[in-house]
């Protein structure tokens, strides 16, 4: 029995999967245990416990917030060697994924997943509202500056609407402007290694993959510097503004809900957001994408997801011939139906494959991931989501962003010292 631990509706995937899973070995059976969490790191927590008790898949399914935290456990397998054994199938895969998202995927110089879907942070925006506004699509090249300017015209539109909502998380908050303003939680670094990848067949005519390294190497936190205050302070002023309502802690279920409703202007968001808002009732057209505003830097974040094998898996072989599966593009729509998410392989994202949930500039979900990075994800991570959570509470509620990042810096020095 091979068991697939995963965030995604586990049976009806795993009923659609069986089939071509008995095609690999026909005495293979497929069990998928669903995990819910209400964000990643009550995702990644649970399955922690899971692992404690005994009870551990062959493989996963998980982001980038959790991928560190189980290498660095020595939980997953380096995916190395398979790569390296299977490189004249694995070619195409890796020449159709951006090097971005699978240098994210290393660590210390090893692979430890292979990636199906990304979300790097955009900026949504509702068209119609943009229309009472009189406002215009954003220029691809608009500013921090331009975005106060819409988000101050869209204010002016009525106390139903808000200019801009956002949610507290690690992905796609105010960190998103924390990033434009070239600033981090962590001090950004590189592991050595990953040439057995970036020099093979797959990447060494690639341009985007120069420079690429093992892995990205979290190091001493900086939550209280100068570029995050200024941009935690950005976020606190546009409510005290009236430019934004109080953030939800956790998930964008709500938001989805508020900017289907036609009560939000313009919000952060990734390409799950298509399908979230296609389902929520918003018809084509009736809401668009655009890169996210420039500050000091035109960076963004992202975070991606893919498979790994565990360790104590007694079928990696099979877990392996699974993941090259689940990587196909004829099993996309299967796992992912409905543009829920972006695909890792740029192959996919076509004309065709939005042309029924929209947004018209679909190709921007990708494109954002040109100087873009991942999230801050070191093996501390669940301890480094819940300081943020607690500590962008505190600086919205007291109105203090340096005193709660002072508070946050803190944190994140005990829990590093102690990863």
């Amino acid at each position: 029995m091979l068991i697939f631990g995963t965030q995604s509706g586990a049976t009806s995937l795993q009923k659609a999967l069986q089939p071509h899973v008995t095609k690999l070995d026909k005495n293979a059976k497929l069990e998928i245990t669903g995990i819910n969490g209400t964000d990643w790191n009550d995702f990644m927590a649970k399955v922690l416990t899971q692992i404690a008790s005994g009870n551990v898949p062959d493989l996963v399914s998980v982001a980038t917030e959790g991928q560190q935290l189980l290498a660095s456990k020595d939980l997953l397998t380096p995916l190395d060697s398979y790569v390296t054994r299977d490189m004249s199938s694995m070619k195409s895969y890796f020449e159709d994924v951006h090097p971005a998202l699978i240098e994210s995927a290393m660590y210390q110089g090893h692979l430890y997943e292979i990636l199906d879907n990304c979300n790097a942070g955009s900026m949504f925006y509702s068209t119609s509202l943009f229309d009472k506004a009189g406002l215009s699509r954003p220029a691809d090249n608009w500013t921090v500056d331009d975005f106060h300017s819409y988000a101050g015209s869209l204010s002016k539109l009525g106390a139903q609407t808000n200019a801009f909502d956002w949610v507290v998380r690690l992905w796609g908050s105010w960190t998103s402007f924390m990033y434009a303003n070239n600033a981090n939680l962590l001090e950004e670094g590189k592991y050595g290694g990953g040439s057995w990848l970036w020099d093979s067949a797959a990447y060494k005519n690639n341009p985007l993959a120069k420079g690429r390294s093992g892995g990205y190497k979290w190091g001493q936190p900086t939550a209280n510097s100068a570029g995050v205050v200024e941009a935690l302070e950005y976020v606190v002023e546009l409510q005290k503004s009236g430019f934004s309502p109080s953030p939800d802690v956790g998930g964008g279920q709500t938001l989805q809900g508020l900017f289907a409703s036609g009560r939000i202007g313009m919000t952060i968001g990734g390409g799950f957001w298509a399908g979230g808002l296609h389902n929520a009732g918003m018809k084509d057209g009736s809401f668009d994408v655009q890169y996210f505003p420039t500050w000091k830097s035109n960076r963004s974040l992202f975070g991606a997801g893919g498979y790994g094998i565990f360790n104590q898996s007694k079928q990696k072989d099979l877990a392996w011939e699974l993941i090259k599966l689940m990587i196909e593009p004829d099993i996309w729509e299967i796992i992912y139906p409905g543009n829920s998410t972006t695909p890792a392989r740029k192959s996919i994202m076509t004309a065709k494959q939005y042309s029924t949930t929209g947004p018209e500039h679909w190709s921007i979900f990708y494109d954002q991931l040109t100087n873009s990075l991942p999230i801050s994800a070191p093996p501390y991570y669940n301890a480094l989501a819940t300081s943020l959570n607690q500590r962008t509470t505190q600086a919205i509620s007291s109105g203090n962003a340096k005193a709660a990042l002072d508070a946050m810096q803190s944190d994140l020095e005990t829990a590093a010292s102690g990863s």
